[in-house]
């Protein structure tokens, strides 16, 4: 039976703001923070779990309960929020680091590998005051962006795109092709100072 017309009217109105909300949260994209059960030794999180810190020494890994989703050999970093379709934007704050990787990877990647290092993770690489591109350990140069103090990343799951962005002027600097065959999360590896991430931003106009 149909709904009086008085009575239907703020059914619609709910239903819209209902479609408001979920296309306001699809926008929205990816909210995570880094995982410490992932971290290596050497890296210390702060600021509720949005920031990675290395230290020369880090932790005795006898200190560290047994976890097997820690990594064992590089300092790496996973977020604790897996990817599995959508466009999403998260940005980075760097600081005093003249050597680290930034970027997504497999959900199940090795804990013996580096992200980069095999073709399950995509990466961003600065080092010796030089952006790379990084896929199972080789690398190409990026041109047209120097050292920064924030970048971003842009993740187009069904398009299989990485893209790094110049937050200064909203623009991609370079895109990655993916292979993406299952879930990804936020990937971050450092060997000095300190890298701060900002997530739960809608993607940016004109990207």
């Amino acid at each position: 039976m149909a709904l009086p017309f008085a009575r239907s009217l703020p059914l619609c109105r709910w239903g819209a703001k209902r479609l408001g909300v979920a296309a306001a949260e699809a926008r929205r994209g990816i909210s995570f923070k880094l995982e410490e059960k992932t971290a290596h030794s050497s890296l210390a999180l702060f600021k509720h779990d949005t920031g990675v810190k290395y230290g020369m020494v880090g932790l005795e890994p006898t200190k560290l309960a047994p976890n097997v989703e820690r990594f064992r050999e590089w300092a790496v970093v996973l977020a604790d929020t897996a990817i599995t379709s959508g466009r999403h934007y998260w940005e980075v704050t760097v600081k005093r680091s003249q050597q680290f990787r930034v970027g997504v990877a497999d959900v199940d990647i090795s804990r013996d590998s580096c992200i980069g290092v095999d073709d399950r993770s995509w990466v961003f690489t600065y080092a010796q005051r030089k952006w790379h591109t990084m896929v199972a350990n080789e690398k190409a140069p990026i041109e047209g962006i120097g050292q920064p103090e924030k970048v971003g990343l842009l993740l187009e799951y069904e398009a299989q795109k990485l893209s790094l962005v110049d937050v200064s002027r909203v623009a991609v600097v370079h895109t990655l092709q993916t292979d993406f065959q299952g879930p990804v999360v936020p990937a971050f590896a450092l060997w000095d100072g300190e890298l701060l991430t900002h997530a739960g931003f809608e993607v940016p106009e004109g990207l």
